[in-house]
């Protein structure tokens, strides 16, 4: 499967982005989002400049990022040990039946 060119607009700046196909959802998602933090940055008046409004933009998001990533950092070692649980109790209630 070969990658193909999608094509993305930020800031009125068109692009083409080699991507696979199953991932074009994806990044055109993820370029409607960069271009709209963009535009917002841009609106307070407080940056000028395509290049600084990106960084801004993407300081923005990798600051929510590592958020959501904190708080979920330890749901896998939940899961983990709610299934260890679960197993318990489906064990327990097998030796109940039994009797």
């Amino acid at each position: 499967m070969s990658n193909k060119g999608v094509n993305i607009s930020i800031m009125g700046r068109d692009f083409s982005v080699a991507c696979p196909p199953h991932e074009q959802e994806d990044l055109l998602e993820a370029a409607r989002y960069l271009d709209s933090n963009m535009k917002d940055i841009q609106k307070t008046g407080k940056i000028i400049g395509a290049e600084r409004c990106a960084i801004m933009a993407a300081l923005n998001i990798t600051n929510d990022l590592l958020k959501l990533q904190k708080s979920t950092a330890g749901q896998d070692q939940i899961n983990s040990r709610l299934e260890s649980l679960q197993s318990r109790i489906d064990e327990v209630l097998k030796d109940a039946e039994a009797y």
